[in-house]
């Protein structure tokens, strides 16, 4: 009877390698072609199977001291002969359902569940996946692309993780947050027993790297990232220390406000350290308007049909509104080069906006201005921007200036080809999360030139209607970091 048990477990499992195989085919050939040929066909060795097997072989074919052979046949309608599974239709018929349901569960309840990560396709891993770490603000975003040295990047790193631990419910991890912050002093600071002296050596590293008119707005970015003093404008809560306190009274609003204000310190610092592009353009691109750093855009807008724009709390109605736009030329100068050269040339006085569901985009379509930029978008990971090659998310890549964060502004693809963006036409991108993956990705991320986010104004973007008009547009910060084609 043991021996009919194994043999039935065993073709149990043998039935489940299959229909595993059939299953995979059966969902891989629902793919596009292009997602097939990004997509070699996996195998999973399903180790719980055995389990799967033995569960129901425990259930179906108990030991002879509790129920005869014959009982046994009764309740599962299937025959054991010498050979095993022997000829009853029937009973195979009901078992391979029963498998089938099982293993459908199985395969669904993975993205869901992620008992099995390894099981899953690099698409299901991005796309299914609640806790993807993409960013979910422009801020985010842009504080994740600066190419800062090491040391900082490290303590940027240490403190955004407990960002992510604050978005857990009911029990946040107190003690793991403070670790966190610890170490992001310890990265600053040299710990004492009392924990109150800086040591210079650690202080000059960090701050070495400034050029000399910068070093004293540096020292007192870095005295107010560590102490949290009120100094001159930076008249902020703040400071890492103050934040173990406000981890240590259990305080998440505190924790959340200390932690913005530090993060936004360490990202002025970040900025004043980062000298200009940590990589070389391609040759074939070095006459094209580039932008070597941050610059930003604020455009009026001007309702179109003589409307006004909805105030916001305590304030007037207006029929003219401002949107500010930071640029990043770290991750997409060419893109974001072009971009301000249009706006420093006023291309986009005057013209009008059109609307669809997730975008906001400028009607200028007939104009013929600006330079043919190819698609260029910078791999999170990477150290310089691919151009002329959309990302495949279903293979696990991100950019680091994602799509899918509201206000973000991209260009258009060219008329001609996708490998180029359009020379003047940009959007705002409408994210909406209700039409994302359930990794809050939007379908078209990785698929065009996004170099920038709208970090002021952001309201207004959902009151824009078809016919409203940029009024005006002025590069008001980064024209030192804008490099001309005649500019070698």
């Amino acid at each position: 009877m043991a021996s009919a048990s194994a043999s039935a477990s065993a073709s149990l499992l043998s039935l489940g390698h299959r229909f595993s195989l059939e299953f995979h085919l059966t969902r891989r050939s629902c793919l596009p072609a292009s997602s097939r040929e990004r997509a070699p066909l996996r195998i999973p060795p399903f180790p719980h199977l055995k389990r799967t097997a033995a569960c129901i072989g425990n259930h179906a074919f108990p030991s002879a001291k509790s129920s005869s052979s014959e009982e046994i046949t009764d309740r599962v309608d299937v025959r054991l002969g010498s050979e095993g599974w022997c000829s009853s239709e029937g009973g195979m018929k009901k078992l391979k359902s029963a498998v089938a349901a099982v293993l459908i569960l199985i395969e669904m309840s993975f993205p869901l569940f992620n008992w099995n990560p390894w099981l899953l396709s690099p698409a299901g891993a991005v796309l299914y996946s609640p806790d993807t770490k993409v960013p979910r603000t422009g801020e985010l975003a842009l504080r994740k692309s600066i190419p800062a040295n090491s040391n900082m990047k490290a303590i940027q790193d240490t403190l955004e993780d407990i960002s992510y631990l604050l978005r857990i419910p009911q029990r946040k991890p107190y003690g793991t947050m403070e670790g966190n912050v610890k170490k992001a002093l310890k990265a600053s600071l040299h710990f004492f027993c009392d924990m109150t002296q800086i040591a210079v050596d650690e202080k000059e590293s960090i701050l070495g790297s400034l050029p000399p008119e910068l070093k004293e707005r540096g020292a007192t970015l870095y005295t107010s990232l560590v102490d949290g003093k009120v100094i001159g404008s930076l008249n902020r809560l703040g400071g890492l220390r103050n934040l173990i306190e406000f981890i240590k009274e259990k305080d998440a609003d505190k924790i959340s406000v200390g932690l913005s204000s530090s993060l936004d310190r360490l990202a002025e610092l970040e900025l004043l350290q980062a000298p200009g592009l940590p990589f070389l353009l391609p040759k074939q691109y070095v006459t094209y308007p580039r932008l070597t750093g941050r610059g930003i855009v604020e455009l009026t807008i001007e309702k179109g049909d003589g409307s006004t724009f909805s105030p916001a709390a305590g304030g007037e109605a207006r029929n003219l509104a401002t949107i500010q736009v930071v640029l990043d030329g770290y991750s997409a100068p060419l893109t974001a080069g072009n971009f301000a050269k249009l706006v420093m040339d006023g291309a986009y006085d005057g013209v009008k906006l059109k609307c669809t569901n997730q975008a906001v985009l400028s009607d200028n379509e007939l104009e013929e201005k600006g330079y043919s930029v190819p698609l260029e978008i910078k791999p999170s990971g990477q150290f310089e921007p691919l151009y002329k090659t959309m990302l495949s998310v279903q293979d696990g890549e991100l950019p680091v200036l994602p799509l899918s964060v509201y206000g973000a502004v991209a260009m258009a693809h060219s008329a001609v080809t996708e490998e180029y963006s359009s020379p003047y036409q940009f959007f705002f991108y409408l994210y909406d999360k209700r039409s994302a993956g359930l990794g809050g990705l939007s379908f078209d991320e990785g698929q065009f030139s996004v170099f920038g986010y709208t970090t002021m104004g952001r309201d207004v973007l959902a009151q824009i209607k078809n016919g409203d008009i940029i009024r005006s547009a002025k590069l008001v910060q980064g024209q030192d970091r804008l490099i001309m084609p005649n500019e070698n």
